[in-house]
């Protein structure tokens, strides 16, 4: 299964949530990320908590979603908003007929502060949405009826955190 994980800038919660689908799910989904109006760089708080982690973040950049429209796009079957302003937003046209959930979670590149409370909220972020992939990859999701998929994507996305 492929997935676009959406937010406005691309450089936080979106590309948080690529990285973690991608290191969860590998054999049963590959994970992208992108945006409708990209920063164009992944924020320095996002960079911080993968490199604490031990992840290399070589690959990861901030891109519009557009990126996925094209011909020589991936198919992606399943688009996950992850902030309200790119859940509320008309979004492209992607080939096939993706399913869409919402898993809105407060902003972490809004937080001001001093780095610890940035790293802090990018943290908690993290825990959030590795909790949602975790209950998504729980499921038979490749076997599953997609009214019964998407009423549990949407189950997810009112987990601990909702925004």
């Amino acid at each position: 299964m492929n997935i676009l994980v959406l937010c406005t800038g691309n450089s936080a919660r979106s590309i948080l949530g690529e990285v973690i689908l991608g290191r969860l799910g590998p054999g049963r989904v590959t994970a992208f990320s992108a945006g409708s109006q990209p920063k164009g760089a992944v924020h320095p708080g996002a960079l911080r908590l993968l490199a604490a982690r031990g992840i290399d973040a070589g690959g990861l950049h901030s891109k519009s979603w557009n990126t996925f429209t094209g011909p020589d796009a991936p198919q992606i079957d399943l688009v996950i908003t992850v902030c309200g302003s790119a859940a509320g937003e008309a979004c492209p046209i992607f080939p096939g007929t993706p399913l869409r959930a919402h898993w809105g979670l407060p902003d972490p590149a809004a937080v001001t502060g001093d780095d610890a409370e940035v790293d802090a909220a990018f943290a908690q972020t993290w825990d959030w949405l590795t909790m949602r992939a975790e209950a998504f990859l729980a499921l038979p999701f490749e076997t599953m009826e997609r009214a019964e998929l998407q009423a549990r994507l949407a189950e997810i996305g009112a987990m601990e955190g909702a925004a």
